[in-house]
């Protein structure tokens, strides 16, 4: 290793070591101000284009959730990727014929948004005899750009999708639009949080709605504000993407 490859490699680990804690502090402080007291807010680290060496001095850390989004990425750090005590989940699109190449390296999909791709990881884990937990991704915004259901079918969606056959449903999860202010994103994320809190209180059979994640690098503070127990965080703790 070049000396300049190690001077940035050093950098690069100090100043995700700082993030961590200002990150870690921040989501104290939103949890302490929720008027929903949540229990625990998990922070997943979003490692999309971050090199295995940095995840793995993430969770030596204390990040325990890591996320990716694409899956020939995924693969291509499995095996580099220290994996005691830190689960794998998959927070990207996903379709349906990539869905035999991570069965067994996830923990979890967040990013279940047809009833097409639900049937095919029902599909996939009973042949490897697994229970998949899943996060059904709600388009909040109706953005055309982006994947997820409408909000007003979530609840039906989520009836259907939970009678499959290895597919444990675990909550929601959303991208609300790019917002100019706080209390525009607000109403985004108080929306899914009503939904969240509305289909787990009917208390439906074989589903358990335990997690909403939402809220990234930009506004995860105000996530939390509004019931979410999941962050995914990328830049603000590895640093901005070129």
């Amino acid at each position: 290793m070049t000396e300049s490859l190690l001077d940035n490699n050093m950098e690069k680990i100090k100043n995700l070591e700082e993030n961590y804690k200002v990150i870690t502090e921040k989501i104290q402080n939103a949890q302490l101000k929720c008027e929903y007291k949540t229990k625990e807010v998990k922070l997943l680290a979003a490692t999309k284009t971050v090199n295995p060496y940095l995840i793995n001095h993430a969770a030596s850390l204390g990040v325990k959730n890591i996320g990716e989004n694409r899956v020939q990425e995924l693969l291509s750090k499995y095996d580099e990727i220290e994996k005691n005590d830190v689960s794998i989940q998959f927070i990207g699109h996903l379709q349906t014929n990539k869905v035999k190449q991570i069965i067994t390296k996830v923990d979890m999909i967040q990013s279940v948004d047809s009833v097409k791709l639900a049937q095919e990881i029902s599909k996939q884990a009973q042949k490897n005899s697994l229970d998949m937990d899943v996060l059904v991704e709600i388009n909040i915004g109706q953005e055309k750009s982006k994947s997820g259901i409408r909000i007003e079918q979530a609840e039906e969606f989520i009836a259907e999708i939970s009678q499959l056959p290895g597919i444990c449903v675990k909550g929601l999860m959303s991208i609300p639009p790019i917002c100019d202010n706080k209390q525009q994103i607000r109403k985004y994320f108080s929306k899914i949080y009503e939904k969240f809190i509305d289909i787990r209180d009917k208390k439906l059979d074989n589903i358990c709605m335990q997690f909403i994640s939402m809220g990234m690098s930009d506004d995860y503070e105000e996530a939390i504000l509004c019931g979410a127990n999941i962050v995914r965080i990328g830049s603000a703790l590895f640093g901005r993407r070129f």
